[in-house]
């Protein structure tokens, strides 16, 4: 059960500064180096997650990598 809860609260916690920065358009604060390693590290673990064949690991990965992946994406095209 903590470990449900602490996957659903670290795999959500990019959800409200994906919001802004969609809405706002606005990185300047990101650090661009930090959101690169975020994105590489999600992207391993999620590779380790179907490696390993470990369900719910691959669904957490997933959802991070995609919404570190849009804040990484926007810091890029917005810099």
């Amino acid at each position: 059960m903590i470990g449900s809860i602490a996957a659903i609260l670290t795999t959500f916690a990019f959800l409200p500064q994906v919001v802004r920065v969609v809405k706002t358009k606005d990185t300047e604060s990101i650090a661009l180096g930090m959101y690169v390693m975020q994105v590489i590290g999600i992207a391993l673990w999620l590779a380790h997650g179907f490696h390993i064949g470990d369900l719910p690991l691959i669904l957490a990965n997933s959802v991070s990598f995609l919404l570190s992946g849009i804040i990484l994406i926007y810091k890029l095209k917005y810099k």
